[in-house]
């Protein structure tokens, strides 16, 4: 029986990794196109007349709709299945962001980009249950610091890329319809690449016990989830984590404070990336060596460090 439990195992665990490059695939080109706005916005600027007000409330738009329909994928994803809903707003949502390259004002800009921010930060939720599911807990700080590795690594190429679109007249437009293509077109790798594990798969394979709806997410469970320290901790804390809305204003602050062209602000950014992709690897090694060290507060002690290693930075 145990010998057959382990076939079973390692069957299921089969592609996980194939699974793991064509998620971060999808990552990638997510958060290139959610943030493309950013990226190019000094050109975007002068292009519509837009303030930095404007973009603030891009920012700000992008930041809702993860709070927002961030747990509504998450939910619709356990019920029709997170491959399928992968698909569709990774995928086949890229139409959106094509459509938002032809606007021509700020209403339409906004609208339009809206719209498809709300698909691009649906992988995020999805993709990490999926992990979480295809590798086991001594092996989850490897996998997602390889998922974000890797999707890092393809922000650090496409970054200055995008950026080189500032030198084109009406290049922001082309951006937009090449990021909306390639989301549409992770849309089709995750189809054909990605096997989907069975929710709570990798903690009980080797027993058999899976109760796919004890794990599903309701958010009638969010008070509950909130009485435990460690959530609400987490929660708190991405309160104060004010990089993710500084991050943001980086090619602005650089264009209009330091004289970089928005180009060559953009290949400053990717180096900014790059530091986060190292961070990643390690961080995802150091994460599984601190838990093994002491598996009850170990992740913890090391988010902690890295918490404030950020703030000395």
């Amino acid at each position: 029986m145990e010998e057959t439990a382990t076939v079973q195992a390692q069957s299921k665990s089969k592609g996980r990794w194939r699974s793991l490059i064509a998620i971060a695939f999808a990552f990638i080109i997510d958060g290139t196109e959610g943030g493309l706005i950013n990226s190019l916005f000094p050109v975007i600027r002068d292009a519509l007349g837009l303030s930095l007000t404007n973009l603030g409330l891009f920012t700000s738009i992008n930041r809702l709709a993860r709070m927002i329909f961030g747990p509504i994928w998450a939910i619709a994803a356990d019920r029709y299945g997170r491959k399928r809903i992968l698909v569709i707003v990774t995928g086949v949502w890229g139409i959106w962001t094509i459509l938002a390259g032809l606007a021509q004002n700020y209403p339409q800009l906004l609208i339009l980009y809206t719209i498809g921010v709300i698909g691009t930060v649906a992988s995020e939720p999805i993709a990490n249950g999926m992990i979480g599911d295809m590798f086991s807990s001594d092996e989850r700080g490897k996998a997602f610091g390889a998922l974000r590795a890797f999707a890092t690594f393809g922000s650090v190429i496409l970054t200055p890329l995008n950026g080189q679109l500032a030198n084109i007249e009406n290049g922001w437009r082309y951006g937009l319809f090449i990021m909306g293509g390639l989301s549409v077109l992770s849309g089709i790798v995750i189809l054909l690449f990605v096997r989907e594990p069975k929710v709570g798969g990798a903690e009980t394979e080797l027993s058999g016990d899976m109760d796919t709806g004890a794990n599903e997410f309701k958010l009638s469970e969010v008070p509950t989830l909130l009485r435990i320290p460690t959530i609400l901790l987490l929660a708190v804390n991405l309160i104060f984590i004010t990089s993710l809305v500084l991050f943001a204003f980086a090619v602005v602050f650089l264009v209009d404070e330091r004289g970089f062209t928005t180009a060559d602000a953009n290949i400053v950014l990717a180096v900014f990336i790059l530091g986060f992709a190292i961070s990643s690897i390690l961080g995802g090694f150091l994460g599984d060596w601190f838990e093994r060290r002491n598996e009850r507060v170990g992740r913890i002690v090391f988010m902690q460090i890295y918490l404030v290693l950020v703030a000395v930075m």
